[in-house]
């Protein structure tokens, strides 16, 4: 596949969106006004100009801003860009899991204050010992609900230790949207166990508000870019899912120093090409998806 120029099969009429990267602040904004919660300076550069110059290179035309962990519960620096640039970015804010369930109250606030249109669970947040599905947790995802906001899980170290928590809370608040980070950190099986909790993914599709982020591509395949071992998991999502409730992301900037964000969005073509997706497929995963989750915020061009 060319490198150069727009991807004709993922454009057309149909914006490309992505569904899931961070920004955070540059050192210099990081010394003066969005400091960095402690331990968790970044590596790697993720200020909003850079990512603008990236999507612009891409010809991505927006995205969702998810939390970046660097900041932790302040979300003063997205939020920041979320008033700067609102009908180029949506943010998705950080869930926290308080025993005494001020989280409540915190995602209330960015939703209906700060523009927030999506929570994320990071299970590794909750105290220990605690499950996602505990007071607190329950008491976040059912006011997301009724918000009308969807909320994202990251499985970093597994879907088995956490999809029997996803499944009691789709089961007992079924009108909470759910959306699977990096289709739930599950790579290409290649072992039994590993076969049991891809296929543990699949069943999620019986929830009709699970969706899966084909997002990360590098944190998933096993193989470089462009990673072509995702064909096969790719077809058996969409055949369980249908490529309505499947959504690319990019992992921005995490993914800059693996394929650049350009070679980001260009792998899900080409994986796309070789499972084969039709063309309608591949826009719904490349745009019509997330903007169909998130009505009225990027308009039809």
């Amino acid at each position: 596949m060319a490198t150069s120029g727009p991807d004709p099969t993922v454009t057309g009429s149909t914006k490309v969106i992505d569904s899931h990267l961070h920004v955070w602040a540059s050192p210099q904004e990081a010394a003066d006004k969005y400091p960095y919660f402690p331990g968790q300076e970044p590596s790697l550069p993720g200020d909003v100009d850079f990512l603008l110059e990236c999507m612009g290179e891409a010809g991505v035309d927006g995205a969702l801003i998810v939390q970046p962990i660097n900041h932790k519960f302040n979300h003063s620096l997205v939020t920041s860009v979320l008033k700067k640039y609102p009908t180029k970015f949506v943010g998705c804010c950080l869930a926290n899991p308080a025993e005494d369930g001020s989280g409540v109250k915190q995602i209330e606030d960015l939703v209906l204050k700060g523009g927030y249109r999506a929570v994320r669970f990071n299970p590794y947040l909750w105290p220990s010992g605690q499950q996602m599905t505990n007071d607190v947790g329950k008491a976040m995802f059912s006011r997301a609900g009724e918000l009308g906001v969807p909320v994202g899980f990251m499985c970093m170290k597994g879907l088995s230790l956490h999809v029997a928590e996803i499944e009691k809370l789709c089961v007992e608040f079924p009108s909470t949207v759910v959306v699977l980070d990096h289709m739930a950190f599950c790579k290409p099986p290649i072992n039994d166990d590993e076969i049991t909790v891809f296929s543990e993914l699949l069943k999620l599709s019986r929830f009709p508000q699970v969706y899966v982020k084909f997002s990360a591509l590098f944190r998933v395949s096993r193989i470089p870019f462009p990673y072509k071992d995702l064909c096969h998991p790719l077809s058996q999502i969409v055949s369980s899912f249908g490529a309505n409730r499947i959504m690319w992301g990019s992992d921005f900037p995490f993914v800059v120093p693996e394929c650049g964000y350009k070679g980001a969005k260009e792998a899900v073509s080409i994986v796309a090409n070789q499972v084969p997706l039709s063309s309608s497929e591949l826009e719904w995963i490349m745009g019509k998806t997330v903007m169909q989750l998130f009505q009225g915020q990027w308009l039809q061009s």
